[in-house]
């Protein structure tokens, strides 16, 4: 047991993590799932009989739309729950960064929704939502959740690595000298 609790305290702040941008993730998802459905078949909850949207001819704009907005609604999340222990470098810079990265995850969804669409033609509601917000989508979060920790999102603050770091107690009498700042005498 005492192994099993050890694993897990080498990798509790991960899992968190993980738990964290997984939950944010599902808040993307409710966000970018009804617009592209909306914007390619004109029904946002995907029940029903789909018919034409606004974009039925173009999914790939259609993606890149609803991805766009949902990015919006990831970045808040990330920035101030999953990540929210981690140095700020910048508003600018960290938007940046994570639009860009978010921006090679969205190719990633669209590439599989591309090949689903153009390579295999397949044309309905399903196919594009398990090319693109199943298979791409989850290919995407790898890349997204390795990329935004690495370099979106990177240093823990000082202050939280103070917290989590204990020195090591000096073992003999000559070591104890040697931490003495000299202020006061070593009582023995």
């Amino acid at each position: 047991m005492k192994i099993v609790t050890t694993l897990y305290r080498q990798v509790e702040h991960l899992v968190h993590e993980v738990a964290k941008f997984g939950l944010v993730g599902l808040l993307g998802m409710v966000v970018d799932l009804p617009i592209y459905n909306w914007l390619v078949f004109d029904n946002p909850l995907i029940f029903g009989t789909p018919g034409d949207g606004m974009l039925h001819h173009k999914p790939l704009t259609a993606k890149f739309i609803s991805v766009t907005i949902a990015t919006v609604a990831t970045y808040l999340g990330n920035r101030h729950w999953t990540w929210r222990h981690r140095e700020r470098t910048g508003l600018h810079r960290e938007y940046v960064l994570f639009f860009v990265l978010n921006g090679i995850g969205l190719l990633i969804a669209a590439g599989c929704l591309g090949f689903s669409r153009y390579v295999l033609d397949l044309h309905n509601a399903l196919a594009d939502n398990i090319s693109a917000n199943v298979i791409g989508l989850g290919l995407g979060t790898l890349f997204r959740f390795w990329s935004y920790r690495k370099f979106v999102f990177k240093e823990e603050l000082a202050l939280d690595e103070a917290e989590h770091h204990h020195p090591k107690a000096p073992d003999t009498p000559a070591a104890l000298d040697a931490d003495n700042t000299g202020d006061l005498p070593a009582i023995r």
